[in-house]
């Protein structure tokens, strides 16, 4: 069944085009070819590719610029000479194409000037036919004269036609690709300011990003100084309850030297307490060691507790107040043993 409307038609000869050209640049041609001449359609980039829809979009480009050279190259009148100028051959080639024009139009004067005398020599005939058979047949050959005369005017016309056509055709391609182009470069434009917007957007993010994270690292520097100072406080509370410490164990080793002195100066006429007195002795001197191992001990924690503080702020050490709590349970529990 054949196809009724000519976008069907077209589909239809594009078909059996692609079966005889299997090569795309060959095709785009034949259909170029096609459209222009049979259809009287100005193909177009996006037109050949809509309807062959083959390789890349450069592809029907090519093809069409290539058609429009080669029409133009056959449609113009070419004067060749070695030893005329460029723009003289363009010029001769100019007026040949304005004597065609003359003598086209000079063709159909004399075509209506004889197709006349025809007409009055056919009514002179009716009286003598053997005369009007003589001037028919000469009339007949001027005539065959002028018709090809008439027929070359006419081949010309039609050349100069498609020439117009082709000058047409290519403006609208011109105009087409103009057109594309200054879409693409507003979309070029629009992409360059939507990036130039995200870009300062994500920069306005990173400043305040950056702000907030100085503001941290202030706020935390403040807080590991305030942390400092609390352990220095510390250590220095620490430190001053181990010397006051101190100081109370000499006195009462002094004080324990004394009585211990008076217990000695006893033995003699308290016999029956030297055991004991000499038990509370041993008591004392194992209270007094384990008060000096503690007191080495408090000064060993006091020294790491000052260097964790030194090195990590964040790290707290253990109270100094509970130290000086058990050191005072000691010596309490030493006094009790004296006693």
């Amino acid at each position: 069944m054949t196809p009724s409307t000519p976008d069907a038609r077209i589909d239809a000869e594009i078909a059996q085009l692609r079966a005889q050209f299997p090569r795309t640049q060959e095709l785009y041609r034949e259909v170029c070819v096609l459209l222009f001449f049979r259809y009287g359609v100005t193909p177009t980039a996006n037109k050949l590719y809509q309807l062959v829809k083959k390789g890349s979009m450069s592809a029907p480009a090519e093809a069409l610029t290539a058609f429009w050279a080669t029409l133009r190259e056959k449609s113009r009148v070419r004067i060749q000479s070695p030893d005329l100028p460029e723009e003289l051959q363009t010029a001769l080639g100019e007026l040949a194409a304005t004597v065609w024009d003359r003598a086209q139009l000079s063709a159909n004067e004399a075509l209506a000037g004889l197709r006349e005398e025809a007409a009055q020599s056919a009514a002179h005939a009716r009286g003598a036919q053997a005369l009007a058979e003589a001037e028919s047949e000469h009339l007949r050959q001027e005539l065959i004269g002028s018709a090809a005369a008439l027929d070359a005017a006419h081949a010309i016309a039609e050349e100069l036609q498609q020439t117009v056509a082709v000058g047409r055709a290519a403006e609208e391609s011109l105009k087409s690709q103009l057109k594309q182009l200054r879409e693409e470069q507003s979309a070029s434009h629009q992409a360059l300011e939507d990036a130039r917007q995200a870009f300062t957007t994500a920069l306005e993010k990173q400043r305040a990003a950056g702000q907030l994270a100085e503001e941290r690292l202030r706020a935390t520097e403040a807080r590991a100084l305030l942390e400092i100072d609390r352990e220095r406080v510390a250590a220095t509370r620490a430190q001053k309850g181990l010397d006051d410490a101190q100081r109370k164990l000499e006195r009462a080793d002094e004080r324990h030297r004394a009585e211990l002195t008076g217990l000695q100066a006893q033995v003699s006429a308290l016999h029956h307490q030297a055991g004991v007195l000499e038990g509370n002795r041993h008591a004392l001197e194992i209270a007094q060691k384990a008060s000096s191992q503690q007191i080495a001990e408090l000064r060993r924690e006091l020294h790491v507790a000052l260097k964790a503080t030194t090195e990590a702020p964040k790290k707290r050490v253990t109270p100094a107040n509970t130290k000086r709590g058990d050191l005072s349970e000691k010596k309490t529990a030493s006094k009790r043993k004296g006693s």
